[in-house]
């Protein structure tokens, strides 16, 4: 919902949507549709976000129809090809059609379809999640070397928290739809100050423990049921699991507050 949301394909229920200081949802037409070039999306399913009928060189291609339609075939072909070999593939693989790569190769392709434009922001929802991990490998350092490489901005959204904490430099944790602690990712990582931030990290076991040794780690069991998000509480969502909570958690709304250390947290027992 939230990646849907930064790119406007559905309305924010509250608070604002700004790329490159301009305010989306204050955008239309033909507006909006301009900014849409720099805004690309990289899906969690390499293969079926994908058209089969199609070949590479279409799929690639299809958004300069829409931005660029002034293209001459030759033209078009060369963006194509210069998308391609900055993922790693080649001009060869132009007039291929999908279910001939692997989900590896079909997520470069999906990876260079968003890079034809030269975007400022790529939405990365769950772009590793299906693939084997030799292959999530390669696509998030192939990720964090175009990020450096071309300064693009990415939203990387994931559940494995190995990878977040590998890819990122600012971290959202996020619970029932609501973030509930943002900071740099060292912060986040090594002292989490929110009650469920917590519990979530305690939860899992990271491949490389050198700097968080397992002793180290406060275990924390968070007890009850997640509350229906078509029914959710008064006050803070987490009330009735989180193991520090008061009675006024209960009917007391929670706002995202600046703590002095540079993070938001929404909890008012953190100071």
């Amino acid at each position: 919902s939230l990646a849907r949301a930064v790119l406007q394909l559905i309305p924010a229920a509250s608070g604002r949507v700004c790329l490159l200081g301009r305010d989306l949802e204050q955008l239309q037409g033909i507006e909006l549709k301009n900014m849409r070039r720099d805004m690309q999306v990289i899906f969690q399913d390499p293969q079926a976000s994908l058209d089969p009928r199609m070949t590479i060189a279409q799929i690639v291609g299809e958004s300069l129809d829409t931005f660029h339609s002034d293209l001459d075939q030759a033209e078009r072909n060369d963006c194509v090809v210069s998308a391609l070999l900055r993922v790693g593939l080649d001009a060869e693989h132009l007039n291929r059609y999908p279910h001939e790569f692997s989900g590896g190769q079909a997520q470069r392709i999906g990876i260079a379809r968003a890079l034809v434009f030269d975007p400022q922001l790529i939405v990365c929802d769950e772009p590793v999640s299906a693939l084997d991990v030799s292959i999530q490998a390669q696509i998030i350092n192939l990720l964090m070397g175009l990020q450096a490489e071309r300064g693009l901005s990415l939203i990387f959204i994931a559940h494995d928290l190995a990878v977040v904490r590998h890819i990122s430099h600012r971290v959202i944790v996020m619970y029932l739809g609501q973030i509930v602690e943002v900071g740099d990712k060292d912060e986040v990582f090594t002292e989490p100050r929110h009650p469920y931030s917590k519990a979530l990290l305690a939860s899992h076991l990271f491949p490389d423990i050198s700097d968080r040794r397992v002793d180290r780690v406060e275990r924390i069991t968070l007890e009850g049921e997640i509350p229906s998000p078509v029914s959710l509480p008064k006050g803070c969502y987490l009330y009735g699991r989180c193991p520090s909570q008061k009675d006024a958690c209960a009917g007391m709304p929670q706002e995202l507050r600046a703590m002095p250390d540079g993070r938001e947290i929404r909890c008012w027992r953190v100071t």
